[in-house]
């Protein structure tokens, strides 16, 4: 996490240099509704929007919408969403949602959060994904990983549960920007601040975030002395790198072993 904060007088910076890397931010779950992005982002969860995408296809082929999706059995639905992983609770989750549409809201997503965070498997952060995505409406931050995660490198929090980031975000980020912030940081996270692989060196934002130099001297105004990006590399273990440590952790015990038993010979008495 960032040791010093980014001034409240940065983020509007920050917020333009993300919306010239990112001029359409959006949500890279397919849909064509809202019914259908509730459905795909609650498949999202511990998997990739790519997974997801991989199997709406054939779900809203055969269920449309809530009513057609209320009525399906469940063994049906798990089939078709399985490479998602954890399916069987998706697929319980999504049909749940499903028949909490019809018998509530005549078949229609909600456009409030206090009543969409009542459907199964729909969270705070689903329902903002959702009134977000699918209405353009704010009512929170949506925090996930990569939001998580840049939000505490960048400066924005010192915290680490979602609930205080997503306070701490809408305390500096204006709320007309809440919905794009989100897809910015996201979308950021995926291709340019990847978690195993920073590119601070070649990031547009490393003269904001302050954990992007060393020494860490947190934000630089424009005009003045800017500090060296760092060029952050993460060596993969490969096997064979595994079975050398190995190997060497071996001889290493096997010489101090050695040295431990000709030290006692020395130290023996003459008799």
């Amino acid at each position: 996490m960032a040791k010093k904060a980014l001034p409240k007088s940065a983020v509007p910076d920050l917020i333009a240099k993300l919306r010239t890397l990112y001029p359409n931010p959006k949500t890279e779950l397919d849909h064509k509704n809202a019914f259908e992005l509730l459905a795909a982002t609650i498949m999202s969860a511990q998997t990739t929007d790519k997974r997801v995408n991989m199997v709406t296809p054939a779900l809203f082929a055969k269920y449309p919408d809530a009513a057609a999706l209320a009525k399906a059995e469940q063994a049906d639905v798990e089939e078709i969403i399985r490479t998602t992983g954890f399916y069987r609770n998706k697929a319980k989750s999504i049909i749940g949602m499903a028949k909490a549409l019809v018998e509530r809201h005549e078949g229609e997503v909600p456009r409030t959060l206090a009543e969409l965070v009542e459907i199964p498997g729909a969270a705070r952060k689903t329902a903002n994904v959702v009134l977000g995505a699918a209405f353009g409406l704010a009512f929170g931050v949506v925090v996930d990983t990569h939001v998580q995660r840049l939000s505490q490198l960048i400066g924005l929090t010192q915290h680490d549960d979602v609930k205080h980031i997503e306070q701490d975000l809408m305390k500096v980020i204006p709320q007309r920007d809440w919905v794009d912030f989100s897809h910015f940081l996201i979308l950021h996270g995926r291709r340019v601040c990847v978690a195993r692989a920073p590119q601070c060196d070649a990031c547009p934002l490393n003269q904001l975030c302050v954990s992007a130099f060393e020494p860490a001297i947190g934000y630089v105004p424009a005009g003045e002395k800017r500090g060296k990006p760092l060029k952050k590399k993460v060596v993969v273990e490969t096997k064979a790198m595994r079975a050398a440590r190995a190997k060497s952790r071996k001889t290493a015990k096997a010489i101090a072993k050695l040295g431990k038993a000709v030290t006692a010979r020395i130290k023996k008495p003459k008799h």
